[in-house]
């Protein structure tokens, strides 16, 4: 049970001591390895340069990993609340409680390939995440059986992240979804334009939040604050179209708000 004199946590931010719709026991396990593997820590660091310095996009090093694996796991954790049921682990004969860290540790790698290139970076960060895992996975104690398994599904959800190929698994779908939920201001996963004045550009600058909660009709609504109805660039773009056939789809809800006051709105909100 949840201690009623600790402070509440960020919504946005999984906290191992919340109560959860999920057995959490192996995700928190697997959270404090992360946090003290020394090479997962460089790869999230090392895989900004080349979408950052050289080509100018905008971050996906280790505070982009930070808010996908947060978003992810809120995300799934409001779709367990309302029923959701998730095939990756179950059809490998893996138990409940490794949905969640298939999701959690594809979050974290999902963007390591960048080290090799920024195009085709999900293919690169294939075989780099099986060594990680060749290692990790062993070291939270899964045995042989276990690591191919559950490597395969976590191989699978950073593969789906970015690519044209198809989630076959909800939690793939999950973290295919919370990639593009990284959109708030200076945030867009749409990269930016240096200097110009594009739609790119204008949209990044319109999203001021990004609130995941249970829907009154869905399990999730995802409501997103804009202050500019350029924003809807963003979430039509990217947001929606990686909602498209990630096997979850039935099960959120996008509602995007114009907050903006002043002249009269071309875009006050939008549902999808």
């Amino acid at each position: 049970m949840s201690d009623p004199d600790r402070p509440e946590t960020d919504p946005r931010t999984y906290d191992p001591d919340d109560d959860h719709a999920f057995p959490d026991d192996r995700l928190n396990a697997a959270l404090a390895a992360v946090e003290d593997d020394a090479e997962i820590t460089a790869y999230l660091e090392a895989q900004n340069v080349n979408p950052v310095t050289r080509k100018g996009y905008n971050d996906h090093g280790t505070k982009h990993v930070e808010i996908v694996r947060d978003r992810a796991l809120r995300l799934y954790d409001l779709l367990k609340r309302g029923d959701v049921g998730f095939n990756g682990a179950r059809e490998q004969g893996l138990p409940e409680a490794d949905e969640p860290v298939v999701i959690a540790l594809a979050a974290t790698l999902h963007d390591i390939g960048h080290v090799v290139h920024r195009d085709d970076h999900p293919y690169y960060s294939i075989p780099l995440a099986a060594d990680v895992l060749d290692r990790l996975l062993p070291e939270l104690g899964y045995d042989v059986a276990e690591t191919v398994r559950l490597k395969g599904e976590v191989l699978h959800a950073i593969l789906c992240h970015h690519t044209a190929e198809e989630p076959l698994t909800r939690e793939a779908g999950v973290v295919r979804v919370a990639d593009a939920l990284d959109m708030e201001h200076g945030r867009s996963r749409i990269p930016y334009e240096k200097g110009g004045r594009g739609i790119n550009t204008i949209s990044s600058q319109a999203i001021r939040s990004v609130t995941l909660h249970a829907g009154d009709t869905v399990p999730v609504t995802a409501e997103i604050e804009m202050v500019d109805a350029a924003g809807v660039y963003q979430v039509d773009e990217l947001l929606k179209s990686k909602l498209h056939r990630s096997g979850i789809e039935e099960a959120v809800r996008i509602v995007a708000v114009n907050i903006h006051e002043g002249e009269e709105k071309i875009v006050e909100r939008i549902e999808m």
